[in-house]
């Protein structure tokens, strides 16, 4: 028996679990495999506060790094986040596949879980402090046109998404960029939780059509009177 298997017996007693720092934590994850691929561009689709982008900088990431968030108040906190590290952008965009005005419904729980998609029965049940509390208009742009104004030449991309459902927007209106992608980073749902939303068995069918591969998986949404998982982030990149 090692230390560590001991340590975690006699902590699960007193209702604790003990595991390897920083190895088994998601930043730790994140940064090796962001490294190992040679990434130096993030783009950060659905920011909401900057949580990701500061947890990748914590990793050790040190690239690029473009976040967008359409909902005014998140905005306002993902700039706050940006305005000391230069190479840190915000922009007050969605992302999707149409270039104009999109209506996005704000949610009670700080905006994290706002779309533009209608929230499901199932959702508002198991988070009600999700619950939509307004509406909001933004502009919306698709990857491929703004492409050129985000990467520079000899950028290695990676693509994180999270934007409540709308991810197969956010993959269409990506186009063939998404074949200059090295990795992604995608919110999969397995049911139904925004109307239209895409699956999880979907999702990894476009994202490896693309030819990326599933490498990692960090868990999501779960019901907390079930135990149920309804969501996790599937993280793949280029064999």
């Amino acid at each position: 028996m090692t230390v560590l298997h001991g340590l975690r017996r006699l902590a699960r007693r007193f209702g604790v679990d003990v595991s390897r720092y920083p190895e088994a934590t998601p930043e730790y994850q994140a940064d090796q495999l962001l490294a190992r691929h040679r990434v130096d561009l993030v783009l950060d689709v659905g920011a909401n506060d900057g949580g990701y982008a500061a947890m990748l900088r914590r990793a050790g990431y040190g690239g690029r790094i473009v976040s967008f968030e359409p909902v005014r108040e998140p905005f306002r906190w993902l700039r706050e986040r940006t305005a000391d590290d230069r190479l840190w952008t915000a922009v007050p965009w969605a992302v999707g596949d149409t270039d104009g005005t999109v209506d996005i419904h704000v949610a009670g729980n700080a905006a994290a879980s706002s779309s533009v998609l209608p929230m499901l029965p199932r959702h508002a049940e198991a988070a009600p402090e999700s619950r939509y509390v307004g509406t909001e208009q933004a502009q919306q742009r698709r990857l491929d046109t703004l492409w050129p104004e985000l990467v520079q030449a000899g950028e290695r991309v990676f693509l994180k998404v999270d934007v409540q459902g709308a991810e197969k927007h956010v993959l269409a209106g990506a186009g063939d960029r998404l074949a200059q992608c090295v990795g992604a980073q995608l919110e999969v749902s397995f049911a139904p939780l925004y109307e239209g939303g895409m699956l999880y068995r979907e999702a990894l069918d476009w994202l490896e059509a693309g030819g990326l591969s599933l490498m990692y998986v960090v868990p999501g949404f779960t019901d907390p009177r079930t135990g149920r998982m309804y969501q996790c982030d599937v993280v793949c990149f280029r064999e």
